[in-house]
């Protein structure tokens, strides 16, 4: 990974900040995008101790914020020319029905209309990289995913268990389009399920609740850094260098269900997304500043 150029979202704990020490001791320069300045700050600081790193650099961007997540983009462009790996790692479990800034339902707001939105802005500097890569953290809850493009905010009847598993299909439906809009380019997508493991993800982090439910499950589930594992494995092997469209588990592909593989599901998926965010992907695979020659092309956002 030396010299490669990382974005890590939700990268101040769990598997986000597991990832970020991991890539940065391969000698990645890692930007982890956090909601919150003092916890990011914390785990700078504590991500600089862990890898022995200076090559980590902190950039502020909430999932729940549409303005928040274009701020983050267009700082990021001013500072960087290329991106190599972009890893959608954040999320939230929201037991009780909560909106994001923009009006959605925070499961599927932040867990993957954040992304979309993150991802199409990224574009066009993932296309500069020498081999581009997207990895999103999906789950093994996909597979008890619905999708109900007439009421996917849930407005009417709502459950957490149901968003969250709506959310993470959105994850693999998502990634399964990108790879085919991308097919053909230097940048490849992928997602995963990194197994059950103890995050903070369910915490309400203001009022505290579940935090002592995380404590007791925590010695049978997975750590962290086991969680990660995976991640690191996508964004990092040559092993998966030419491998797009896939979910993995355990650093293998692994079966979903026949609706993630819903073609047509996945590109009117793909349609309401944009009219979510309010953005548009276009791909011309025509001769630009950025080819090199390979097949690379432009992308209109």
């Amino acid at each position: 990974m030396n010299d490669r150029i990382v974005i890590i979202t939700g990268a101040n704990s769990g598997m986000g900040l597991a990832t970020t020490v991991e890539l940065a001791k391969q000698g990645a320069t890692v930007v982890m995008a956090c909601r919150s300045e003092e916890r990011g700050r914390q785990a700078l600081q504590e991500a600089q101790a862990a890898s022995g790193s200076d090559r980590l650099e902190l950039m502020l961007c909430d999932l729940g914020s549409l303005s928040s997540i274009r701020s983050f983009a267009a700082e990021f462009h001013a500072k960087y020319k290329r991106l190599d790996v972009l890893i959608n790692n954040a999320g939230v479990f929201a037991v009780k029905r909560v909106l994001t800034k923009d009006g959605f339902e925070s499961m599927i707001g932040v867990n993957h209309l954040g992304h979309f939105l993150l991802t199409l802005l990224l574009l066009p500097l993932l296309l500069n990289a020498p081999q581009g890569r997207v990895v999103n953290v999906s789950s093994g809850a996909s597979k008890a995913g619905r999708i109900n493009l007439d009421d996917p905010h849930m407005s009417r009847s709502y459950g957490f268990w149901k968003g969250y598993a709506q959310s993470k299909l959105a994850n693999v439906l998502f990634t399964r389009e990108l790879a085919r809009r991308l097919s053909g380019t230097r940048v490849t997508v992928n997602c995963l399920h990194p197994g059950a493991v103890a995050t903070n993800i369910g915490v309400d982090r203001g009022t505290g609740f579940g935090r002592n439910l995380i404590k007791m499950v925590k010695p049978f589930f997975l750590t962290a850094e086991q969680g990660a594992d995976t991640i690191v494995y996508l964004a990092s092997s040559d092993e998966v260098a030419q491998a797009s469209g896939e979910y993995y588990y355990k650093r293998r592909i692994a079966s979903n269900t026949e609706l993630s593989r819903d073609e047509e599901l996945a590109r009117r998926f793909w349609a309401w997304s944009e009219e979510q965010v309010g953005q548009t992907y276009e791909w011309e695979p025509v001769h630009s500043g950025i080819d090199d020659g390979n097949g690379s092309g432009s992308a209109k956002l």
